[in-house]
């Protein structure tokens, strides 16, 4: 028999990212308020709508990025000639890039990862003030121990990157994308998709007007073309006042409107707790630490400069889509986090499935394209760095692969099981380390190539059983 206290419905316990907490309708006395339920109803169809819209936009700003991105190399590549100093040059500026981004992954997207979870959970949780002060805490934490470990390994830092101009535009990127992180993380926990794909296309389209200055005369040579990697973050912060602001209007707004409906403003600060915060920081970290490795090993390990510009110019085929996936995970973290707040994991299956019938469609296509254009398109895009079709195809299939277990790994992370799915990354990462190191296949290319995307299905595999592991309190629930 049911208490007849409770409340007539709860239309709230499946609801999308950024909709309203569970019974917001009742009154303080108990009773339904069915005009506020309506209105509530109204307002929350409306921000639905509004983030789809949003992510639409981020999906073409990110697409834009990936596009943007590939072109930065292959302009590049144009602008410095295929001279041995230049193919030297080139890969200097790939082994910069997979250094800087292989930190920036495993230094700061945790921590905006951290921010769009705490952020999301507070509002689909109706707490209107999540705390900033740990996430930025860490995030200030993890820029002071990546400058230290700069200078650190300045010396072996130099003589993979060609020179000590090189070194500090690596530093001072390094320094941008701190704030620059922090300040996606931001706008992305408040469901602004629009504004989070503006941010990174500024960055690429300012980072791509430095290799066209080179190539048409404007400037010359390796640190005019790399200057670009700095000035990127350095023109997407002009932004951040802006987004700022308006969340601190928004915030405002809805503290007002708790008020007026009589619902108490709760304390987010033991969801991003300091502690807490920071384990999932740090499982976060060793995800992209172990993704990473498993983008960047190949290059990184490659001793001949102009080889390991070779093997960079091919794993693009990764690194592209990648970038464009970013646009996925930055609304499927914040969606499952509040589908797991509000108790709605059917949908979260129905996402993932979704999104890798999406996933297996790409791969397919891009497969197809570099089988049929390849041999025509890489030559015209990389000036004496196009690696073999047949090889890039192989790449593909293991984006495919990648780009899945990046998904099972957002649920994952929503569902409470980020430490299972670090150890997963931990493992596909370390075992293509010793793939390179052991070099089965004579030809250094081909083994960066097929030893990518054998330990991309490997990952698939690991964080495929980690998502089915039950989230504590679901087995006793389901059963109640």
């Amino acid at each position: 028999m049911s208490d007849p206290e409770e409340p007539r419905h709860r239309p709230y316990e499946h609801t999308a990212p950024g909709a309203l907490p569970a019974d917001p309708n009742l009154d303080p006395s108990g009773a339904v308020a069915d005009e506020a339920l309506a209105e509530d109803l109204a307002d929350a169809t409306h921000e639905q709508g509004s983030v789809g819209r949003g992510a639409r936009l981020l999906t073409i700003g990110i697409a834009s990025t990936g596009l943007l991105t590939f072109l930065f190399f292959s302009v590049a590549s144009h602008a410095l000639g295929d001279s041995a100093q230049g193919k030297d040059d080139y890969g200097e500026i790939a082994t910069m890039w997979a250094i800087l981004f292989t930190a920036m992954s495993v230094f700061y997207r945790p921590v905006e990862q951290l921010l769009s979870r705490t952020i999301a959970t507070a509002r689909a949780r109706g707490e209107a003030h999540p705390s900033l002060k740990e996430p930025l805490l860490i995030q200030a934490g993890f820029a002071v121990v990546l400058v230290a470990a700069a200078l650190i390994a300045r010396g072996p830092l130099q003589d993979n990157i060609g020179s000590d101009g090189m070194f500090w535009l690596l530093v001072g990127a390094g320094l941008a994308y701190a704030a620059s992180y922090f300040a996606r993380g931001f706008v992305a926990g408040h469901g602004w998709f629009a504004l989070y794909g503006g941010l990174v296309l500024f960055e690429s389209v300012a980072r791509i007007l430095f290799p066209i200055a080179a190539l048409v005369g404007i400037s010359s040579g390796q640190i005019a073309v790399a200057a670009g990697i700095l000035a990127a973050p350095l023109a997407s912060l002009l932004v951040v006042p802006w987004a700022i602001r308006a969340a601190t209007q928004r915030m405002s707004a809805e503290t007002e409107r708790s008020a007026r409906e009589g619902v108490a403003a709760k304390s987010a600060a033991s969801d991003a707790g300091l502690r807490a915060g920071g384990s999932f920081a740090v499982a976060v970290a060793m995800i992209q630490l172990g993704e990473q490795t498993l983008v960047n090993a190949g290059t990184l390990l490659t001793a001949d400069k102009a080889v390991a510009g070779l093997i960079f110019s091919a794993l693009l085929v990764t690194r592209a889509p990648l970038q464009l996936f970013q646009a996925v995970q930055t609304t499927l973290l914040p969606h499952f986090a509040s589908l797991v707040a509000t108790g709605a994991p059917q949908e979260i299956a129905a996402a993932i499935r979704k999104a890798i019938t999406y996933i297996a469609a790409f791969a397919a296509l891009v497969v197809v394209g570099l089988l049929v254009l390849g041999g025509v398109v890489m030559p015209i895009l990389f000036k004496g760095q196009e690696p073999p079709v047949l090889g890039l195809a192989v790449v593909a299939i293991g984006m495919g692969a990648h780009l899945t277990a990046g998904t099972l790994n957002q649920a994952a992370l929503a569902r409470g099981h980020a430490w299972p799915a670090a150890a997963s990354w931990l493992v596909a990462g370390g075992a293509f380390v010793v793939w390179m190191l052991v070099g089965p296949i004579g030809d250094e290319l081909w083994n960066a190539e097929v030893g990518y995307t054998l330990c991309a299905f490997v990952l698939c595999g690991l964080l495929s059983r980690v998502y089915a592991r039950p989230v504590p309190g679901e087995a006793a629930a389901a059963t109640a």
